[in-house]
Parts: structure tokens; sequence; C-alpha cells
């Protein structure tokens, strides 16, 4: 079976949370849908998948109850079954950044399309920033890109106010995978005084799926959240396979090292492992096996 999924997220005012999560999560189910859905207060985010009519219908039912055809929706296919479950889960944030001033209801950057982000890239002026983290970075960015190396989103904040400033960095542009991040991202530093800030819209998803290899600024592969690890242009599933021991990206070549062991270790994390840390791996990995066996 081929697998369709989507990427998808929306900022929008949303209250009775509880309901929400019930009915989403019950017709998600009825339609053997996988994946997780996060819902907030200031919206919807997720990356789900099914059968092509079962994630159309699917579509059509978050669209009616939280409007998503109006956000960010991105589609791609996966050959094996993506995730191994659905879960819905009610958050404070849709992406957690922990900073009340930093509402994309309220106040966001200027979106860039696509089109228009190799223009944006060759700007002189233009600090252009990366906003994933380090472990995402590692295997992909745009040509000249800023790397702030966070290990998680919330570390953005720190970032923008040890590195930069309003009055000396007058030009801002950000992206992310999906463009989550960086349209939340640009909330915040329109609150902390940032005036030209702009954010490229879909995310780099968006960009590989639009824009050909041969007119395309990206290097390398754009980390996703599932279990095709990293997508290249046109969405083409790449190489990388990850480490489920240390939660690495690994290419080719770390594959055939002699500490990668499947589910276990890789050359990232082999020297860190310990025995008890290395058996309890090792036990899962067989669970793992049986459960596929069945």
């Amino acid at each position: 079976m081929n697998w369709k999924v989507a990427a998808l997220y929306y900022f929008t005012a949303l209250d009775d949370l509880p309901a929400l999560q019930r009915k989403t999560k019950e017709f998600c189910l009825a339609h053997d849908i996988c994946g997780t859905i996060l819902i907030a207060p200031e919206g919807i985010n997720g990356t789900i998948a099914g059968s092509e009519d079962n994630l159309d219908k699917t579509m059509i039912f978050l669209d009616t109850h939280f409007g998503i055809m109006k956000g960010e929706v991105k589609f791609s296919t996966a050959c094996e079954k993506p995730f191994s479950r659905l879960k819905v889960r009610l958050k404070k944030e849709i992406v957690t950044l922990r900073a009340p001033e930093a509402d994309p209801t309220k106040r966001v950057g200027t979106y860039v399309t696509p089109s228009r982000w190799n223009e944006l890239l060759t700007d002189p002026d233009m600090i252009v920033i990366d906003t994933r983290n380090i472990y995402e970075t590692k295997i992909g960015m745009f040509k000249g890109a800023l790397d702030p190396k966070t290990r998680n989103f919330t570390e953005f904040k720190d970032f923008v106010q040890t590195t930069l400033d309003p009055a000396k960095n007058k030009k801002i542009a950000m992206y992310c995978t999906g463009g989550i991040r960086c349209e939340k991202a640009s909330s915040y530093m329109k609150a902390h005084g940032f005036e030209d800030v702009y954010h490229l819209k879909g995310g780099i998803l968006k960009y590989l799926e639009t824009i050909p290899a041969d007119k395309s600024q990206w290097e390398g592969s754009c980390f996703v959240f599932d279990k095709r690890i990293g997508v290249d242009h046109g969405l083409q599933e790449s190489a990388y396979k990850m480490c489920f021991g240390c939660r690495e990206p690994l290419e080719p070549e770390d594959i055939k090292h002699q500490a990668y062991e499947p589910g276990v270790s890789c050359p990232h994390c082999i020297d860190r492992l310990t025995p008890e840390r290395a058996e309890g791996l090792r036990m899962r990995q067989k669970q793992i096996a049986q459960q596929k066996s069945q």
C-alpha cells in the first residue's frame, strides 16, 4: 500500500479543545489514519498519513472543524507506513516557544513564496536564519544561511537576544521544515522590535516540492519527523536513516561503520552507550521484530 502523507498547520484561535480532540481522534481512527495531531488554543499542527481516499476525507473533516485549508498543507507519499499509531494531543502551544508575546494570530512577518525565495537569498543586507534544531540542520541547509545550533525551539529566544539587534540587523529572513516555526519566530521578532522580517511560506518542503533541483539554493536533504528521515527535491525519500539509539540522522557511510547496530548504536553515540542501555535497546529491537512478524 502506498501512503499519502499530509503535513499541516494553521494558527487560529480555538476553544472547547477537549471536544475537538475527541471528534478528531474518533474520525481519524475510523479512517485508519496514523500520525500526530496537536491541538492548542493557538491552532492545529500535525503530520498524518493514510490511504489516499481516507486521507482526503480526513482533510475535509479538518477543514470543516479547523479551517485547515486556510493554513499550510503539504502532501507527499511514503512506500511504508510512516507512523506506528495515531496520537491526538492537547497542548499549550502547537509549536513550543514559551513566549506569550509571540502570537501569530495577531502579528507575523512577511510571507515569501518559494518562487521569490532565491531572490531574497541574494540580498547582501539580508540575514537568513535556519530556525530548526542542530540535528536537522546537519543534513541540509540553504546556501549561506545562519545556523543557530539550537537543541530545541525554545532556545531560539536566547539566540535572538545574544546574536541579533533590531537597530543593526534591519532585514531578517527565516525558514524551517514546513513553515510553522519560522512563522512563530517571525511573530516573536516583530514583538521585539525587528521590522523587516520575512519567512518562507510553506517552508523547505514547499520549496523542494516546487523549485527544480537545477535552480535550487538548497544543499543536502530536509529532515522530516517520520520514518523517511529525510526528503530531497520533489519530496523524494532520501538515503538517510536514523539511529533509534540516539535519534541522529545517518548517512549511508554511517550505516557501514562498525559501530552501527540497528536500533542500538551508531558512530555518533557508541562512545557514550552503556552496556545496560545497549541491552535495553536490543530487547526493544526484538520486540519490534516480533510485532512485525505477527
